[in-house]
């Protein structure tokens, strides 16, 4: 088998989860809200079981966090016009402002990560990580 230095890989990638893990906020935005957000953000609606499909979590998890988000006025529960048993979630513009406040926030600080790396060494890394995402995702 050929090195592929997955020990090293390995050791990393454990060191890349805790530090990730350690920046719990995203501009006033915990992680799971944040990933909520920007997915409402990019799709026109999403239901519950749809939303726990993507994220691979059981339905009353995001549940729990789309009613944190309803509250707060950051996305709203609207009724399936197909089926008025079933609803499904869109973000607010109070949802968009905040959204676009934590975003504001998150790219300041990968600025700061990423101040001393050449906009190639940033596109490189940005499309391995992309590839480790697709072969995640597999």
């Amino acid at each position: 088998m050929e090195d592929k230095n997955l020990d090293f890989i390995s050791n990393e990638m454990l060191k890349l989860i805790r530090r990730a893990s350690l920046d719990k906020k995203h501009g006033g935005l915990d992680r799971s809200s944040y990933t909520l957000l920007y997915h409402l953000s990019n799709h026109d609606n999403a239901g519950v079981k749809a939303l726990a499909e993507e994220f691979g979590l059981d339905t009353s998890t995001i549940s729990r966090q789309a009613s944190v988000l309803e509250l707060k006025g950051y996305i709203e529960r609207v009724p399936d016009p197909q089926d008025g048993r079933s609803s499904y979630f869109q973000i607010t513009e109070l949802g968009l402002q905040r959204l676009a406040e934590a975003r504001k926030k998150r790219l300041d600080r990968y600025e700061q990560i990423f101040n001393e790396w050449s906009p190639q060494e940033c596109r490189t890394f940005g499309e391995l990580l992309a590839r480790l995402n697709t072969n995640l995702a597999k």
